[in-house]
């Protein structure tokens, strides 16, 4: 380690400050082309939200989103609760409307058929009681849920324009986002009355 701090050393000032803005560049430009081949590629998939609060000072208006399919109903005959921070995958199903539901959340990749879409999450509670049609919980006997993040939970607007989504009714509510294969996620339009309102450009 001496010999490394040593050799680093040696080298003038403005060539590190040059090396670690270009190692800085780099690392953002992979992120930005990361996320434009998820937009690109992914297959959309359209996801009922729920907006909470809607400011952020430093950065502009946005949005924090939750979704219909943040929570997972646990299998009944489940041997093992999923942990917090755990990856998981979630299979999911669009209904008669379209609309994607949560029908089966595993810690490694399922295989899927059809119509279903699988995509990856990080657990935020193992076992919680599973939400009505109201999005209130109702704890019942034998049946829990995993709530789960996908890393689609905040979304920024124009400034100004966090609150009126905000109060927007959310059964008037949509994100369509893209998933890729792998199950990586990110939102690539926000819709009201299912026209688009925000549409994610791809950089």
């Amino acid at each position: 380690m001496s010999t490394v701090d040593s050799l680093i050393g040696r080298v003038p000032l403005l060539p590190r400050y040059i090396l670690a803005v270009l190692l800085l560049c780099g690392l953002i430009l992979a992120m930005v082309y990361q996320r434009a081949e998820i937009l690109r590629n992914g297959q959309e998939v359209r996801l009922e939200i729920v907006p909470v609060d809607p400011r952020d000072l430093f950065r502009g208006d946005y949005v924090i989103l939750d979704y219909q399919i943040s929570s997972v109903d646990l299998p009944k005959d489940a041997t093992s609760e999923f942990k917090r921070g755990q990856k998981v995958f979630v299979t999911l199903r669009p209904n008669e409307n379209g609309k994607a539901r949560a029908v089966a959340i595993t810690s490694e990749r399922p295989a899927v058929s059809g119509a279903d879409i699988v995509i990856l999450g990080k657990v935020d509670a193992g076992s919680v009681c599973p939400p009505n049609e109201e999005g209130l919980r109702v704890c019942k006997p034998g049946i829990r849920a995993a709530l789960v993040k996908y890393g689609l939970e905040s979304y920024f607007v124009p400034q100004g324009e966090g609150k009126k989504i905000e109060t927007t009714e959310k059964a008037r509510l949509e994100v369509v986002a893209a998933v890729t294969p792998s199950g990586q996620s990110a939102i690539k339009r926000l819709l009201i009355d299912g026209k688009p309102v925000y549409d994610e450009p791809p950089y």
